[in-house]
């Protein structure tokens, strides 16, 4: 079992940053990589960034170029730098882990932006 808790989120104005944190505790050992999704009213979850216990990393269209994703040195934290943000990346942010047998969740931390 993995437990995940996000901070970070909140709100902030058009053109700010914020950056969201994920702690991991409990089987770290078979994580295979961290990610970050999100979801915002009306809309399906879809992924933002991602990072392998290799350090590779995978960006959806709306975070590059804007979002940076990153683990900590402990490999049990998960970062993700968001710059120039727009009102469009108001959602519910969820840190998301992945092992051999199944993902694991979050339970998700508001990012709300104001025009």
């Amino acid at each position: 079992q993995v437990q995940l808790v996000e901070s970070g989120g909140g709100l902030v104005q058009a053109g700010g940053s914020l950056r969201l944190s994920c702690a991991a505790s409990g089987s770290i050992f078979s994580i295979n990589a961290m990610g970050w999704y999100r979801q915002a009213p009306g809309k399906q979850r879809e992924l933002v960034a991602a990072i392998t216990i290799g350090g590779s990393t995978n960006y959806a269209d709306i975070a590059k170029g804007r979002f940076i994703i990153s683990r900590g040195d402990a490999k049990n934290m998960v970062y993700l730098q968001m710059n120039s943000l727009k009102p469009e990346d108001t959602a519910v942010y969820y840190c998301n882990v992945k092992t051999m047998l199944k993902d694991y969740w979050g339970q998700g931390t508001q990012v709300t932006v104001s025009s």
